[in-house]
């Protein structure tokens, strides 16, 4: 299978060494299980021969031009900068090369994989547009501010579409790369996950934090900090709307159109996110937790723990992670 990684100035290193190490990985591994697929034929292409990652080292590219057909085509994540920042960057005229070389793979044929604000690069590219995607969760609401017509989920970790396939935040570069991998060997796939000690995130759920996707709104914003205000209390949303200036109406446009999501279940992210801090920086019970966070009862949250994080209160306070 032919993969060509489309290298663009300033990517983050890690999303591009991370696919090439995993495919590296998985040729490596070949001969170890049976009715080994061929290998991955992995070249890293630009628009210019030289370009430079966003720690600023030097890579040397294959031309577009001059580089077999592709089978494959992963976009890397750009570097870490603030939404509106990213989405000025993939209109810029420096990006405007890679944009059309992704439009230009996907007419003709090639899978287009890509993760984090490499996502924004393929919606900039047209070839989202009625699609289900994921990207970073914490660029989802700007990203359906610019692309509303992408199925966005940010949720997921991993998405699949009609000659696409989108990931979450940077290191999802690795669930993408085993992803390519899985789908020809689920065999190889397990064996190189093994290897490099990296597994399954179904979900980017535990990890979003209300604040910042409420951050680029000033009403979505004002919104999440009454909430926090009153998460002991009984909360209703229409008070909540009124106490931000807003009608219950209006709010829940603002919710829809910038998180995907009802104004109450953006509460309960805010539960969520709160919950998880008192259980991983207190001592206190569940029961005690439920009623800070609003919840009437224990079992209320372990519901919401359970179907967002996939996991109990109790494996929430032992883990390192959500």
């Amino acid at each position: 299978m032919r993969v060509w990684v489309l290298m663009a100035d300033g990517v983050w290193d890690s999303s591009l060494a991370a696919v090439c190490d995993v495919l590296a990985a998985a040729n490596a591994l070949r001969g170890e299980v049976p009715q080994a697929p061929t290998e991955w034929s992995v070249t890293v292409v630009g628009t210019r021969r030289q370009m430079h990652t966003a720690a600023g080292l030097r890579v040397t590219t294959v031309p577009i031009a001059s580089a077999d057909a592709a089978d494959v085509v992963v976009v890397p994540a750009l570097g870490l900068r603030s939404p509106a920042q990213l989405i000025e960057d993939t209109r810029s005229k420096v990006l405007r090369p890679s944009v059309a070389a992704i439009a230009a793979a996907g007419g003709l044929g090639a899978e287009v994989v890509g993760a984090c604000s490499g996502t924004l690069l393929m919606a900039q590219a047209g070839i989202l547009d009625g699609q289900p995607a994921t990207t970073s969760w914490w660029l989802g609401p700007l990203f359906r501010e610019y692309f509303p017509t992408v199925e966005l989920d940010v949720a997921e970790t991993l998405v699949f579409g009609r000659g696409v396939r989108t990931a979450g935040a940077a290191f999802a570069h690795i669930d993408l790369a085993l992803s390519l991998v899985h789908q020809r060997s689920p065999v190889l796939a397990d064996l190189v996950a093994r290897y490099l000690l990296i597994g399954d995130r179904a979900s980017q759920a535990g990890f979003a934090m209300p604040a910042v996707m409420a951050r680029h709104n000033p009403e979505l914003s004002a919104f999440e900090r009454w909430v926090r205000a009153h998460l002991d209390q009984p909360i209703r949303i229409g008070v909540a709307a009124a106490s931000i200036g807003v009608s219950e109406r209006t709010l829940q446009r603002i919710t829809d159109s910038s998180l995907g999501m009802s104004p109450l279940e953006f509460v309960n992210d805010v539960r969520l996110d709160e919950a998880v801090h008192l259980l991983r920086s207190t001592g206190l019970s569940v029961e005690a937790v439920a009623a800070r966070v609003g919840f009437a009862n224990a079992t209320a949250l372990r519901r919401l723990v359970q179907r967002r994080l996939g996991k109990s209160p109790l494996a929430v306070r032992q883990g390192a992670f959500r």
